[in-house]
């Protein structure tokens, strides 16, 4: 037995030869899923799909994404017919490489649209081709925290927030972006919770195991990122305190590996890096606490000597402005993803 069909919500998904399959798909086959799956999973009466799907490319034609996926869009943007509901998927993007010059239809397109009335909604690094398209010009928006970087060498006028799983750009909630790569789960369970019902988001949550990520990004982000630069000073600091950075004196040795003086250092070392030198150190040993964490061979209380802090009371402030969790949250979050990577397999 099927129930009457409601209107179900327009929605076109945008693929390119950037496009990370996997988000693409995987977006389809859940939103697909609501208001069928729970029931037919329950034995209740079937209802109808709630929404109505097209894969949307710039020319309509056949094609392999990243990692040779195929590809079969149901139009092109020009025969795209109206829609609700738009969705820019994860693209394969390297942190340094530009969009702003590619698919300029498809921008205007994007824009056009969102005028018409549409939700714009971006999963990881999907924001970058929203910021491409200026939507996102004077807004706030999120993506991969590996992207906070570009977004502000290249989109100074978007304010990046690298914490949160989802961002929303303007009042009325018809620009979302969403963070890091599994992030179009959270903004899954978003358009079903607004476009459908809280309690569908709920069932199809249930059903995918799909876990909503309310700790938002900080806990994954590496504190760690090297740009490349020519200043020699600067990096022989880094490289030494690579294999230093929990000495008591850190900061002080790295004055004097570097040869420059110290208020000179600080300032060539901001330039080259975008990070403060104390900052750096500190970031090294927070990831240091992180994998020890993660391996729990030593206990919480321990673990800040280890590292480089004597006052374990400044050294959990740290770790949770870095991360976002205390250490033994960080702990209890990814201990187990660690010890079942270094299970033996079954005999």
């Amino acid at each position: 037995m099927q129930r009457q069909e409601a209107k179900r919500v327009r929605v076109q998904i945008v693929a390119v030869p950037e496009t990370a399959g996997s988000a693409l798909y995987g977006m389809i086959d859940v939103l697909n899923a609501a208001g069928v799956l729970w029931d037919a999973l329950t034995s209740r009466p079937v209802g109808a799909p709630h929404f109505e799907i097209r894969i949307v490319s710039p020319d309509g034609a056949r094609f392999r994404c990243l990692n040779g996926i195929p590809v079969e869009p149901d139009c092109s943007l020009n025969a795209a017919p109206p829609a609700d509901i738009v969705i820019l998927p994860e693209l394969w993007l390297a942190v340094d490489d530009p969009m702003e010059d590619r698919y300029a239809e498809l921008m205007d397109w994007i824009r056009r649209r969102y005028s018409d009335g549409a939700f714009i909604y971006s999963a990881c690094s999907g924001a970058v081709m929203m910021a491409a398209s200026g939507l996102l010009k004077g807004r706030e928006a999120t993506s991969h925290w590996a992207y906070q970087d570009m977004f502000r060498a290249r989109f100074p006028e978007t304010t990046f927030r690298p914490e949160p799983n989802l961002v929303f750009a303007e009042p009325t909630g018809r620009i979302v972006t969403a963070g890091g790569t599994t992030s179009w789960h959270d903004l899954a369970i978003h358009i079903i919770a607004r476009h459908c019902s809280p309690e569908e988001a709920v069932r199809i949550a249930k059903v995918y195991l799909l876990k909503w990520h309310n700790e938002g990004q900080a806990p994954y982000t590496s504190l760690v990122r090297y740009r490349p630069h020519a200043d020699a000073a600067v990096r022989r600091v880094q490289d030494w305190l690579a294999d230093h950075f929990s000495e008591a004196d850190a900061l002080s040795r790295a004055v004097q590996v570097s040869g420059v003086p110290e208020r000179s250092l600080k300032r060539r070392f901001k330039a080259a890096t975008g990070s403060t030198l104390i900052s750096h150190i500190q970031n090294l040993r927070v990831e240091e606490a992180k994998r020890l964490l993660e391996g729990g061979a030593h206990a919480c209380e321990d673990v800040a000597p280890i590292v480089g802090y004597e006052n374990a009371a400044f050294f959990r402030r740290l770790f949770k402005r870095s991360t976002g969790l205390a250490p033994a949250q960080y702990r209890r979050m990814f201990q187990p993803v660690r010890k079942a990577a270094e299970a033996p397999a079954p005999a």
